[in-house]
């Protein structure tokens, strides 16, 4: 066996893997670098490396010493794998795709506002070209196909403030100005704005009254219903109103018994309500802390640029020292703010 003959037949092979692997590793490096502090990076990373990861082992076989006829075999086997794999998921993964980018055009929700698509509600804590990821109300995260929230309407939570709702249903024995008169007081009470009752609709045994009071701001809107209900409870027996199917009054003989609870002492919930919605949607309030500071590092690289046209104006050297000083400040600070980025990123990854 000619040790030279099969050095000189794999010499290309080895080359061609070592080319790969600088190749990986080097666009691996650049984009990690262009990544700190930057939105929607990871993913344009992630598909690179992939084609490049992908030419490079098609480079590698193709490299292989091996006869012609069946590196022709080789080579039409892979054209059929990859296109075998095209074929079956480009539907959902261009679908998911397409819908990501019309979704990003639209952008009627961000990173940390509160959604709702069917049946699920939360707050979005991520998202991605091909999926949103939500956090709801069990604190729990789900992740949902971009096609999904491009074929069904999304409710969102505006973070300027919202009207919480109130239900419920009263016989037809209580006079409405009463009721109405309750239950907006049971609105302030639960500290929201702007107080409104409606009846919305008249049933056979009892109607369905519905009040609504406006909640400045929305991270708090998962304790603020809570409190809604709460204080309808309490001011609806305080004003003498039983919150009880008239159906149930019907159909058991039960006098002239009324079903309202006797006041009992107050016990205050160790956990504030903030805090609630805080540990509810902890993750929510991170990526949105990082959102807004990715928004501020773009409002900082916009401040550099300006500056760096100045400085390449100014002809005089005074002003020319001071402008150079300044953008150096604007520098450090972007720095600093990258790497904290960068710290909350992997802090949020981590949890």
């Amino acid at each position: 066996m000619d040790i030279g003959k099969i050095i000189e037949n794999w010499l290309p092979t080895v080359f061609t893997i070592l080319v790969v692997i600088g190749i990986y590793y080097a666009v691996k490096l650049l984009l990690s670098r262009q990544a700190k502090g930057q939105s929607d990076k990871s993913l344009v990373k992630s598909i690179t490396l992939f084609v490049i990861a992908l030419t490079g082992i098609i480079a590698i076989l193709l490299a292989i010493p091996m006869p012609e006829s069946v590196k022709g075999q080789v080579t039409s086997l892979i054209g059929i794998v990859i296109s075998a794999v095209l074929a079956l998921s480009s539907a959902t993964f261009i679908g998911n795709a397409l819908a990501g980018i019309m979704l990003r055009a639209i952008n009627n929700y961000k990173t940390g506002d509160f959604i709702k698509v069917n049946e699920v509600f939360g707050r979005v804590t991520e998202r991605g070209l091909f999926h949103t990821e939500v956090q709801t109300e069990t604190r729990d995260l789900m992740t949902l196909p971009n096609m999904f929230l491009a074929t069904n309407p999304v409710r969102v939570t505006r973070a300027s403030g919202t009207f919480i709702e109130g239900v419920v249903s009263l016989g037809y024995d209580v006079n409405q100005n009463k009721i109405k008169e309750a239950l907006i007081l049971a609105a302030k009470n639960a500290d929201l704005e702007d107080p409104f009752v409606r009846v919305t609709e008249l049933g056979d045994f009892s109607v369905v009254y519905k009040v609504y009071g406006l909640l400045k701001g929305s991270k708090t809107i998962i304790s603020a219903q809570s409190r809604l209900n709460s204080a309808l409870l309490d001011s609806l027996h305080e004003a003498g109103i039983e919150i009880v199917s008239p159906g149930f009054m019907y159909q058991k003989q039960i006098g002239e018994t009324v079903f309202i609870p006797k006041k009992v002492k107050i016990i205050e919930d160790v956990t504030t309500h903030s805090q609630v919605d805080g540990l509810i949607f902890d993750k929510a309030e991170k990526a949105e802390s990082i959102e807004k500071r990715k928004e501020t590092l773009a409002d900082v690289d916009g401040k550099i640029k300006e500056m760096e046209i100045v400085i390449k104006a100014t002809t005089v050297e005074s002003d020319l020292a001071a402008l150079k000083v300044k953008c150096d400040k604007l520098k450090a600070i972007r720095a600093k703010m990258i790497a904290n980025i960068d710290k909350k990123v992997e802090d949020l990854t981590d949890s």
